[in-house]
């Protein structure tokens, strides 16, 4: 049995993503590789600046919807305080039609900020694996340990020596093969490293030598990205090296900060609006912002004790998403939301005609809804009431539903009732 984390993730969807993105990591390191610089770290910035450039447009799309609904919500939510207390079939499936109306004229749809998520989520754990799993996806970095490895593993009592590494706890009931040790190594801090080297005094030359060019791949402005932060702010405090020790500190800092930054710049739900008298649209806003706020706090927490390198990833992943969030930003802000949702209504119109609906409806739902959100509440005068009428009788007579369709159909069953309550 393999290592779980050395060994290429074969989990459906996910195994695949991971194998993609693991070359395009494994290429970044052979370019730096070339240009003489083989660094790790480096290699996980560049690649996180790649991976959410690739993932741009779902990140617009998310973010558009996003500042749409600041403007749709309030029109949602007026439909829903509409209907509250109506569980009857026919004002059920009128609510939904509303609805379904304004998202359609914001160019969306009831899962319009989920799927950019679902697509995102395989992608990102996808990024966190790779990350966290170097070795397994870049060859020249696997080839690194397997000398040390190979003799190790034909060592009598190896097995007992690496059981008792901290870094071994979660492989106890494995196997030990060679990608299971790499797996091990690979998340040992150096102490860990020391004990290795102490216990196989006769593999001093291979271990010392595999340690000479991991550490040279691994070295980030002085820290080892294999350690976590708060390993090396203790090694360091121990050694003096105060400047490295803040180094360590700064990443989970960072992570913390960026994230917080990042959340900000993205466009916040209306506040103060409700979906009736339970108010549970409020208490949807308060709980994303409480969510918001903790999660830069859970941030700092995971990367003091998670290895430098995924601190370095979330670091980046955050600092890249903030400029993107601020160009993104910048763009939506010349574009008119109006004109948009004039050409969302007309390519809904045309989706209406293809099916033999009357085009004006969608029109008259989404003009009927913002005006019962941006006005306030009046009684109809007669004259009024009277128009409204007239207005809706020559839409009918219009016939713009396709004979022999069904809105066609609906239509004339719909007078045929009107004739009969006339009666």
């Amino acid at each position: 049995m393999t290592g779980l984390f050395l060994t290429k993730n074969a989990t459906p969807i996910l195994g695949q993503f991971a194998s993609v993105l693991g070359w395009i990591i494994n290429a970044i390191f052979e370019f730096l590789n070339f240009l003489g610089s083989p660094n790790v770290g480096l290699a996980i910035v560049l690649f996180t600046i790649i991976i959410y450039t690739l993932m741009l447009p779902l990140t617009y799309k998310q973010q558009k919807f996003s500042r749409m609904s600041v403007r749709m919500n309030p029109e949602l939510q007026a439909i829903q305080k509409k209907y509250k207390g109506k569980q009857d079939q026919v004002s059920m499936v009128k609510m939904q039609d509303e609805m379904k109306a304004v998202y359609a004229k914001y160019g969306t749809s009831q899962t319009g900020s989920c799927l950019p998520l679902l697509i995102q989520l395989p992608f990102l754990l996808a990024v966190y694996r790779v990350v966290y799993a170097i070795p397994a996806y870049v060859e020249r970095v696997r080839a690194a340990y397997f000398p040390m490895v190979t003799e190790i593993l034909n060592t009598a009592g190896s097995e007992e020596v690496l059981k008792g590494l901290n870094s071994a706890a979660q492989f106890s009931n494995q196997e030990y093969s060679v990608n299971t040790i790499i797996d091990i190594l690979n998340k040992a801090s150096s102490a860990e490293w020391d004990t290795i080297a102490a216990s196989f005094p006769d593999l001093g030359g291979v271990i010392d030598q595999a340690r000479n060019i991991l550490e040279g791949f691994n070295n980030f402005f002085g820290l080892n990205i294999a350690n976590s932060p708060w390993f090396s702010i203790r090694q360091f405090w121990s050694e003096g090296a105060y400047i490295l020790m803040i180094a360590a500190l700064l990443i989970p800092i960072l992570a913390g900060l960026t994230q917080w930054i990042s959340v900000r710049l993205m466009p916040q739900a209306a506040a103060g609006v409700s979906t009736g008298e339970g108010g549970s649209g409020e208490d949807m806003v308060k709980s994303m912002r409480m969510v918001n706020n903790i999660m830069p706090l859970m941030s700092i927490w995971f990367c003091f004790f998670l290895p430098v390198g995924v601190g370095i990833y979330w670091v980046m992943s955050a600092v890249v998403r903030m400029i993107q969030q601020i160009f993104i930003n910048k763009y939506l802000e010349k574009v008119d939301i109006d004109e948009e949702i004039k050409k969302n209504i007309e390519k809904y119109n045309r989706k209406r005609e293809k099916d033999g609906l009357p085009p004006e409806r969608l029109n008259n739902v989404a003009r009927a809804n913002t005006r019962t959100v941006e006005t306030k509440k009046r009684e109809i005068t007669s004259e009024e009431r009277q128009k409204q009428i007239q207005d809706s009788t020559e839409y009918y007579k219009r016939g713009e539903a396709k004979p022999g369709s069904l809105a066609a159909k609906a239509r004339m069953v719909e007078q045929y009732n009107e004739k009969n309550k006339k009666k």
